[in-house]
């Protein structure tokens, strides 16, 4: 029977493919129907993971003999050896993959699902507790697993045709994804501008987030079409439904091939106002797309993605590779690396932090500067790759002249080192800052006076001015890109950056938005840094916009505070 779910679309586009569905356990795995005589490997292949990771634990329990902790240690891993023992997860899971002819990572996941659910009705919180053991034990089997793997789904030969289907996914996960080439995302957790929805889009393929019940209502293989547009997943479509979006489909690609037109055009408005346009990326390789849409520069390399998906800290040397193979691929344009902007949502798998609120904790530059060893070895391999090409740094999340102050004389160190180890660095390269705390925005001029750019993080700033969760998309209804304090404060910045001659940049969503790009040429902005992927369509809007109307109007906005007039007023702007 075909339906329809409605979500937030994240990424435009049209996908036509086989849902792919992922596990919502606290591991993502993959669930695919095997052949029937598949089955039995199945259940051999999670007996054989059993095995290897009771010979694990016991290599474990012997190595612990002595020391301090060695009893504490010990009685950890007699319970983990206990739960690895009990029917209810081991006979289990295989029961599950005889009657559902299901992969065993599949199987083990589920089992461990009904456990969690157990531990959640008990009263004493100490054994409730102790579901992070059965996690752990399970983690332990999954990897056995996926190093082991067994029967191939059809649906991952087909290239680009398969739709991940997952509860919930990270910006970590979604980027371990690119390899697969999955033809579009879908979560039923998520919000328009979480760090998750704004890799997706990196990705260049329709993506909704927020669909609430999808990971329960579409089944492994099914037919969907995601329209990323109108943020609708239609299930099992009939053949008339189908034709009709393979010919929207066939038309949405038609005009992405027509945008490449003005690929080496120059940004420039019809009265003649120069604009750059720059790209965000997340790795190196993205490059070839920043190429390919004729980006300027890259405004914002977000670095803490070479930190994610590893068990161990990239070093120096591996840095520096990453970051000099991005400036040599720019021949000589500006690069602009954010110093790592970990926390919240994009933690290192080698240290987990659990905080009441990770969106206010030790994130970005409060992080770097709690951890100077690991900021010292970025900021030395961000130096030794700008003699290579136009290399910034920017630092994320300032929010007082003790973070600048504190931020400068670690460079300054980073710089010194070098200079004793006679390694040579581009001695003037620039540092910014990012804004995207209130406290930075209101204290402008301290800022202005101590770094060479500002550029503004729009996800991150209206998110700590209205005091809403971005990631959540239960108040995802009250992140208002439009609300008057967020136009008032961005024109704030812009207009206080030209006034005093900083070049400013907007990096966050904002700047891919073209229902935005006239408001923010009307701020004054000049310089605006997006996915690659939304270079064109924002140059294209620029190639139609005209200051001179533009700036009226602009003024209006910024006085009104309904918003349905501003909302009117926008639509007027952009008419």
């Amino acid at each position: 029977m075909s339906f329809a779910l409605h979500g937030v679309g994240v990424s435009g586009g049209i996908a036509i493919g086989h849902a792919y569905l992922a596990s919502h356990a606290a591991l993502e795995v993959a669930h695919h129907i095997v052949p029937r005589d598949q089955v039995n490997n199945e259940i051999s292949r999670l007996d054989t993971a059993f095995t290897a990771v009771r010979e694990e634990l016991e290599v474990l329990h012997t190595s612990v003999v002595d020391g301090p902790a060695a009893a504490e240690y010990g009685a950890f891993l007699d319970l983990h050896r206990m739960i690895l023992d009990d029917p209810t997860l081991s006979t289990a899971a295989k029961t599950y993959i005889a009657q559902n002819q299901c992969n065993a990572e599949w199987a083990i996941t589920q089992q461990m699902d009904v456990l969690m659910a157990q531990f959640e009705e008990i009263e004493d919180p100490y054994l409730r507790e102790r579901k992070t053991d059965v996690i752990q034990v399970v983690e332990r089997v999954l990897k056995v697993l996926l190093g082991h793997p067994g029967y191939v789904p059809s649906s991952l030969k087909r290239d680009g045709d398969s739709i991940l289907v997952a509860h919930d996914l990270s910006p970590a996960d979604v980027i371990q994804y690119k390899q697969h080439r999955f033809s579009a995302f879908l979560t039923d957790l998520g919000g328009l501008t979480s760090h998750t929805a704004i890799v997706a889009r990196s990705l260049n393929i329709p993506s909704i987030v927020a669909l609430h019940q999808a990971r329960r209502l579409i089944r492994d293989n099914d037919i969907l079409i995601v329209d990323g547009n109108q943020g609708v997943v239609i299930v099992d479509p009939d053949k008339h439904v189908l034709s009709e979006y393979r010919l929207r489909q066939s038309q949405f690609e038609l005009e992405k091939q027509k945008l490449k037109r003005i690929k080496t055009t120059a940004a420039t408005t019809l009265d003649g106002t120069i604009v750059e346009l720059h790209a965000n990326i997340e790795l190196p390789q993205d490059i070839e797309q920043v190429k390919e849409n004729g980006a300027t520069g890259i405004g914002l390399f977000r670095s803490e993605f070479l930190f994610l998906n590893r068990d161990s800290l990239p070093d120096e040397e591996e840095q520096f590779e990453a970051y000099r193979t991005v400036a040599r691929k720019m021949r000589g344009l500006p690069v602009t690396i954010r110093t790592f902007d970990l926390g919240a949502d994009k933690n290192l798998d080698s240290a987990k932090r659990v905080a009441a609120n990770p969106a206010l904790g030790l994130r970005a530059i409060r992080l770097c500067l709690a951890e100077p060893q690991m900021f010292h070895t970025q900021l030395r391999a961000i130096l030794r790759a700008s003699r290579y090409g136009q290399i910034r740094i920017l630092v994320p999340m300032l929010s007082s002249i003790t973070e600048i102050t504190q931020t400068l004389h670690l460079i300054e160190n980073a710089k010194q080192s070098l200079r004793q180890e006679k390694i040579l660095f581009d001695e003037k390269i620039q540092v910014g800052g990012m804004i995207e705390v209130p406290a930075a925005a209101l204290c402008l001029d301290i800022f202005m006076r101590k770094l060479d750019f500002l550029s503004i993080g729009t996800n991150d700033l209206i998110q700590y001015t209205l005091a809403i969760d971005r990631a959540d998309d239960s108040v995802a209804h009250l992140y208002d890109s439009l609300h008057p304090a967020v136009l008032r404060l961005v024109a704030h910045i812009i207009r206080s950056a030209n006034r005093t001659g900083v070049p400013v940049t907007v990096c966050g969503e904002l700047a891919g938005d073209i229902l935005f790009t006239r408001l923010l040429l009307g701020f004054g902005l000049r310089l605006f840094s997006m996915h690659p992927a939304q270079l064109l369509t924002v140059k294209r809007e620029v190639l139609r916009s005209s200051l001179s109307d533009i700036i009226p109007l602009t003024q209006k906005i910024l006085k009104a505070d309904d918003p349905a007039k501003i909302q009117a007023l926008l639509v007027k702007l952009n008419s």
